[in-house]
């Protein structure tokens, strides 16, 4: 048997040790594993006729060359946010541009050239890490006859069907670092600090990292705020703290009442602009309603930088052997997931059945602008 292995998407801390844990076990298995370059790029810019993309795109892996790989962070594959089922005319491979083809707005679907791809590489069954853009193709390519077995990762933690995704633990660990860090300056100043974080559609980075590190106020992106209201509030916790300032984090997708999410740039190959720059807009209201001085931090990439911490190591491994031993029982079309703390397979076209959100009854403050945890008996240990 012969199995192709991807990473799409946003790296995240815990794909490396993910892929070493799939390459060890499908090895002792007798299974060969392909490792495939730049996410779903790999297969849409592979040539079949032009032997010299085979190195550049497909890598074989083994146990000697993915033997340190867990000790670093990020994807030693790489990744791109490539999605060979809606290609932009600008992304189009040479090889397989038609010059016919001039209307430069066009999208172009290339899935019956990577199937073609898949074919020819011989490969038996595809492992896909990715967050539900990078999963929603492995939908796809499941549906056209390809055995597929997904693995969730994003930081954000927003993949509907699972508790958690592999990323989420170090992302919040490096957000709590970071704020812990920040109250220094914030002191020294005695000012109010803006923490910005990664979330586009789900605010579970902010809500529980401020959770986690005891900030005033957190804004999440299922909750759009008052600026008036918050800003209130912060200048009452910064004169009721004995140094003088207030600290608060902030979901880059979240939005005041009545305002935009803020997007810039070009839309990916998934429809998703870039997010970021909320946490100024909202520091800029803030000093204007209060008057106080503000300290902006967008932790951004940094959040998803760096090696991997344990509990992401652990599910980074433990959802590798889970998706080896489906591939071994052939049981295609399943994402390994955990669900109330169990490991589990849900079916993969789950991911497009919802969309995972934070439960904001149970789990943030609407007037306060809160982390709220009411109850904690029988809830799981994520919380969400």
């Amino acid at each position: 048997m012969k199995i192709g292995i991807l990473t799409g998407g946003g790296d995240v801390p815990g794909l490396n040790p993910c892929i070493k844990a799939v390459v060890y076990r499908a090895t002792d298995a007798g299974i060969e594993v392909l490792g495939i370059r730049r996410g779903w790029g790999g297969l849409l810019y592979y040539n079949p006729d032009d032997p010299e993309t085979s190195s550049k795109y497909i890598m074989p892996l083994n146990k000697q060359n993915t033997r340190t790989i867990d000790r670093f962070g990020g994807t030693f594959l790489h990744t791109s946010r490539t999605n060979p089922g809606k290609t932009k005319f600008e992304d189009v491979p040479e090889f397989l541009k038609d010059p016919k083809d001039t209307d430069q707005s066009q999208i172009f679907d290339f899935t019956p050239h990577v199937l073609r791809v898949i074919e020819h590489l011989g490969i038996d069954a595809l492992i896909t890490i990715g967050g539900d853009d990078t999963l929603s193709y492995s939908v796809r390519l499941h549906s056209e006859g390809v055995p597929v077995i997904c693995i969730p990762k994003t930081m954000d933690n927003d993949v509907y069907g699972t508790d958690y995704c592999i990323g989420f633990s170090t992302a919040v660990t490096r957000s709590v670092d970071f704020i812990t860090n920040l109250r220094t300056p914030a002191g020294s100043h005695e000012r109010i600090a803006i923490v910005e974080l990664f979330g586009r559609n789900s605010g579970e980075t902010s809500l529980i990292s401020a959770y986690l590190a005891g900030v005033d106020r957190a804004i999440i992106s299922e909750v759009p705020f008052d600026p008036e209201r918050l800003a209130a509030f912060l200048l009452e916790d910064k004169r009721n703290n004995p140094s003088n300032y207030a600290i608060m984090t902030i979901s880059e997708g979240a939005q005041m009442i009545g305002g935009k999410i803020v997007e810039y740039g070009q839309a990916d190959a998934y429809g998703h602009k870039k997010l970021g720059g909320i946490g100024a807009i909202t520091g800029d209201a803030i000093k204007k309603i209060t008057g106080a001085h503000i300290i902006y931090q967008q932790v951004a990439y940094l959040m998803r930088s760096g090696e991997p911490d344990a509990l992401d190591r652990m599910v980074a491994i433990s959802y590798a052997n889970l998706a080896v031993e489906q591939l071994l029982k052939k049981e295609f079309g399943r994402m390994v997931a955990l669900k109330e703390g169990r490991y589990t397979t849900v079916p993969t076209d789950m991911i497009s059945r919802g969309v995972k959100r934070v439960d904001v009854d149970q789990l943030y403050d609407t007037e306060r602008y809160l982390p709220k945890v009411s109850n904690m008996y029988n809830k799981p240990m994520f919380l969400y």
